[in-house]
This record gives structure tokens, sequence and C-alpha cells, in this order.
């Protein structure tokens, strides 16, 4: 396994590599989740990148970019076992020289949702992912639906700009309670931690309530809303959504394949899930 710095170097390495190519991208602290995209990714290419670095751009002025955890030992020994060819993690200043003024936005995708709480967030993200397209060259690219808006985000700027990159997204990887794998997580509290399946527990009632025939999406809304409300340590809830699976646009009638979202704060964590009713 190589473990790669520069721009210049990824590069040329991507234009000697073995084809189909495969790309997972990350910002490290690793866990099952990212190594199921690198499990699944392994098999359908000859060759496979996992990138690892953190965005900074992606981070709004009071979000936890200082803190995010990192841990890159850790990760290159996950990796070296999982049959990584190349590790691509390029320090801040690489990714963004000196002058650096070019960004990438998707317009109604991003708005919504985590755009609307994290403004800034999917400029950051989309800029990112470009850049590791383009410096990688990929046929394939690896993301979990746990972060769904950003992987439609990442699908629609990679169709309208004609990248030739096939975005595959793969099912979110759960703990045994339901809680959704994310980095962030080391950040509850024991007690946090035992409470924060019920944004899980939420989804699956709307799942529930779906597969028996409801409908009415404001009602799907209202019960996953008032099943989280019930969890004492659920300090705050960015949103509640019920929207078309593509196009993020808020349902009266799910009537057509839909994502149902969720965000909340407990302490230092905000965490968020999704279903996909198909």
């Amino acid at each position: 396994m190589k473990v790669i710095a520069t721009v210049a170097e990824m590069a040329k390495l991507s234009r000697e590599a073995k084809r189909p190519l495969g790309l997972v991208p990350t910002m490290g602290y690793l866990h099952r989740g990212h190594l199921s995209l690198v499990d699944y990714a392994r098999k359908e290419n000859r060759a496979l990148v996992v990138s690892v670095f953190v965005n900074p751009t992606q981070f709004g002025p009071q979000e936890d970019l200082a803190a995010y955890p990192r841990d890159m030992e850790r990760d290159m020994a996950l990796l070296e076992g999982g049959g990584t060819d190349v590790v691509f993690a390029p320090p801040v200043e690489e990714m963004y020289p000196p002058g650096y003024d070019t960004w990438v936005e998707v317009d109604r995708l991003a708005r919504r949702l985590e755009g609307e709480a994290r403004p800034g967030h999917f400029r950051g993200v989309a800029t990112v992912v470009a850049k590791l397209f383009n410096i990688v060259r990929p046929e394939r690219a690896y993301f979990g639906q746990k972060d769904g808006q950003q992987a439609a985000v990442i699908g629609r700027m990679a169709s309208d700009l004609n990248m030739g990159v096939q975005v595959v997204v793969l099912p979110t990887v759960r703990e045994p309670d339901g809680l959704a794998m994310s980095s962030r997580n080391i950040y509850l509290t024991p007690e946090q931690r035992k409470a924060a399946p019920s944004l899980y527990c939420a989804l699956s009632r709307v799942r529930e309530l779906w597969q028996g025939g409801e409908r009415d999406a404001e009602r799907l809304r209202r019960e996953a809303r008032a099943m989280l409300e019930a969890e004492p340590l659920v300090e705050a809830i960015d949103y509640v959504s019920v929207a078309d699976a593509e196009t993020l646009e808020e349902l009266d009638t799910v009537d057509r394949p839909a994502m149902v979202s969720l965000a909340a704060r407990m302490g230092r964590a905000r965490l968020i899930d999704n279903v996909v009713l198909r």
C-alpha cells in the first residue's frame, strides 16, 4: 500500500493505474461504515484509492474542524489489511494552495436540509470531491447512504458536469442498536450514546407507518418529531424531512420514492440519519 501526499504524485500514479480504478473519499477516523465501502470497491475495481483528508472548507466558523477526530496511524493499519492500493492523504496547503479561489456549487439540492442548517457546507463538499475526481480520475466513487443528501449532491454534480464518474451509494452501516456509524459518535457521552438510537427508532416508526399504508407526509413528519421530542437528551431538532428522494423537495403525499431524514443535537454531537422509502 502506497501513501501519497502530493497532487502531482497522485495524478501520475492515476495515469499508470490498472483500470477500472475506484475511489473511496473519507475524512479519516475510519469505522466499519468506511471499511464496508472499501470492501465493496475492492471487488468492483482492479485498483483502489482511499483518500484521507479533513476538508476545512466544509466546516462552518462555529463547527468542529479543530476537534474533528483524527488517528492516521490507526487508519493506515485498517486500510493496510483491507486491500487498498493507495492512500491519498494530502496536507491542506496541497489541496488549497495560496491564492486558491475556485468553488463548485450545486444549487437547489444543496440549499435544503443540511444546506440550510450549515450554510456553505455543500460548497466545500462539492469543491473537494470535484478536486478528488480530477486528481484521482476514478471510474467509480463510493459513498454511504448515511449522508444521503451529500450523496445526492455529489451524484448531481458528477452528472451535470459530465465527470465520467459513477457515484455508487451503499447502505448505511449501523451499530447493533441501530445507531448509524459516524466518526462524530465519539463526541457522545455514555448516557447520550444510550439515547442516540432514538433517531433510528423515529425513522423506523415512519417506515413502519408507510409500510402500513400511511401516505400523508406531514403525519409522518409529526410522528418522527414527536418521538425525538420524547427523548430528554435530544437538545434540539434541526429538521425532520419527508422529501422526494431525487430532488429533496418536501412532499405532501408519499406517492414516489422518498427520503426520510432528520438531524438532532445531543451535547457536542450533531447526529444525522435517514431511510429511503421505495
